[in-house]
């Protein structure tokens, strides 16, 4: 393989070879032989939706072939057409919004309008939340699930022109608003609030907790003018820099408040760690905040990135430390975010030569298998999506070979758009030679 270009092209052309179709359209399984649930299949997570983000990757590379335009086409269709009642930011409604604007095709709005139809008092409705973790009609308030994704997603469309994005924005921030604990010293925001829980449990970080909170809140409050909304961002930004650890120069935030023996204290992906928890930083920035706790938030930023520089990823220090090259919680995802930073570049780079280096040939393209050291058999099967599949690890690398080839544009999507360096260097990567097949 060798390139990242290449390896990018033959992870793309394996997942195109599992594309499938049923009575509602074109759809991927979670790996090989697998399946996916019915109501997941046009989503971004792990569905045929997360191949529009590689599709608007490769378009920075190069023109679309035919399949590919097809591929477009089919996956517009297939998601226009779902129906799902789930808010969420990967496998629902809110999904629908960011693949439906990075093909830049129409149909947003009736997505919008649908949320909208949705929407109770207290946030939308999740059937999966419930005992023996929850009460029944829990509501879920987090970035990648709840309320706080329907506000980056309200956003998003808002800078699409789509119409109902300011009235469907003003209802999460409000729900949002509404359901803010004062803490010492700031504001916190659960998964899902503590009259819903029948155990008591936090997680901080991007995906499910305050740090996603805090960031969508500050975007919107950048995007329609809430200055209310940015003070409760920087509330919960001042109560995040308390429940973390800046011992190393860095800062990182425990993956889960209280801490339980069987869960890593510190993970450093997307997910639950610094990584996507340095993306709250340039979205105070962008909504005119400055400092948090008395430091600049482009220092908080780089303290964040730091410590995920530090860590040992992406080396398997020990049994259950860094098994993973996908997005979520893998290389990829890192890379990606130090890549759209500006920051760490050499690293971000060194990362794609792991990956690649990693890559597993399969017929004609190749792909991933990542671990799971707790199982008998911890070699998994090879995903094929975008969150944790060789779709997504083919939109890093065909990021990463753009930028060691001088070109340092990224993609802007729903989940980064605020936190990319928006120079275009054009001069190649000094010391690397060019990865660019030919």
């Amino acid at each position: 393989m060798g390139t990242f270009r290449g390896t990018a092209e033959l992870a793309w052309r394996w997942v195109l070879n599992e594309v499938r179709e049923d009575d509602d359209g074109i759809w991927i399984p979670e790996f090989p032989g697998g399946d996916l649930p019915p109501e997941w299949r046009a989503s971004t997570y792990a569905g045929v939706g997360g191949l529009a983000h590689v599709l608007a990757e490769i378009r920075l590379v190069r023109a679309w072939t035919a399949r590919e335009e097809e591929l477009a086409e089919t996956i517009t269709a297939r998601v226009r057409a779902n129906r799902s009642g789930e808010p969420s930011f990967f496998n629902g409604l809110v999904s629908s919004i960011s693949v439906l604007t990075a093909l830049d095709v129409a149909g947003a709005d009736d997505v919008v309008a649908r949320l909208l139809d949705l929407a109770t008092p207290d946030g939308w409705a999740h059937e999966r939340f419930g005992p023996p973790r929850y009460h029944e009609g829990a509501r879920v308030h987090d970035l990648t699930v709840g309320t706080a994704g329907v506000l980056l997603g309200a956003v998003w469309a808002h800078r699409h022109g789509v119409t109902g994005a300011r009235e469907l924005a003003g209802l999460a921030a409000d729900v949002l608003l509404a359901e803010r604990e004062e803490v010492p010293g700031g504001l916190n925001w659960r998964t899902v609030p503590v009259r819903f829980c029948l155990a008591q449990r936090e997680f901080p970080n991007f995906s499910h907790g305050l740090a996603g909170v805090a960031t969508a809140l500050a975007l919107g409050g950048a995007e329609f003018g809430r200055a209310d909304l940015v003070t409760a961002a920087a509330a919960g930004a001042e109560h995040l820099v308390s429940l973390g650890d800046t011992s190393d120069g860095g800062f990182r935030v425990p993956v889960r408040i209280p801490a339980i023996p069987e869960v890593e204290g510190f993970s450093y992906g997307w997910c639950h760690g610094p990584t996507g928890t340095s993306l709250l930083w340039p979205a105070l920035r962008h909504a005119g905040v400055s400092e948090v706790a008395g430091v600049d938030v482009g220092e908080w930023r780089r303290r964040s990135l730091h410590s995920v520089v530090v860590s040992g990823l992406p080396e398997r220090k020990y049994p259950g430390f860094w098994d993973n090259d996908g997005r979520c919680c893998g290389t990829a995802g890192v890379g990606d975010v130090l890549l759209d930073s500006g920051q760490h570049t050499d690293f971000a780079l060194r990362l794609a030569d792991v990956v690649v280096d990693h890559a597993v040939r399969d017929g004609a393209g190749v792909c991933w298998r990542f671990l799971e050291h707790r199982d008998d058999d911890p070699v998994l099967p090879p995903g094929i999506g975008w969150m944790q599949g060789a779709a997504g690890i083919a939109g890093f690398l065909f990021h990463a070979d753009r930028v060691a080839d001088g070109d340092a544009r990224s993609v802007p999507r729903i989940d980064t758009w605020w936190a990319q360096d928006t120079s275009s260097a054009a001069s190649p990567v000094p010391g690397r030679a060019s990865s660019r097949c030919r």
